[in-house]
């Protein structure tokens, strides 16, 4: 459904030491720089981007917007979660976990960036 999503980022460069370390952490490439000072990351099903407003000003996060990652496990999701934290993520949301929903269990880990985006691993349990 997606191609991309891009975010942005007030210091591209700690952003992009935090998402390094989260993506590493599930076993994604390190992200490319290009020559605008953006960051991407390439997947078979899209591309995550990070990037400097355009108008110059302070990048904001949206306010009841969450961006989901998929996490192969449980563990794979609490790994992202330590490297967040550990690179500059703030804990937001309830800890890591399951939650039901009436879809199915799901195991969901939420950060939010150095920038204030809120984030989410996500594992859909059996």
């Amino acid at each position: 459904m997606f191609s991309h999503i891009m975010i942005g980022a007030n210091d591209v460069e700690a952003s992009k030491a935090f998402y390094d370390a989260i993506l590493g952490a599930m076993g994604h490439k390190p992200g490319v720089m290009d020559a605008k000072g953006r960051c991407f990351y390439f997947t078979p099903s899209g591309v995550f981007a990070i990037t400097k407003p355009l108008n110059n000003e302070p990048a904001s996060h949206g306010n009841g917007s969450t961006i989901g990652f998929t996490a192969d496990s449980p563990a794979a999701a609490d790994a992202w979660h330590v490297a967040g934290l550990a690179n500059g993520g703030t804990e937001c949301e309830d800890p890591p976990g399951v939650r039901e929903t009436p879809n199915g269990n799901l195991y969901l880990a939420y950060l939010r960036d150095p920038s204030g985006n809120k984030i989410c691993a996500l594992h859909r349990m059996g």
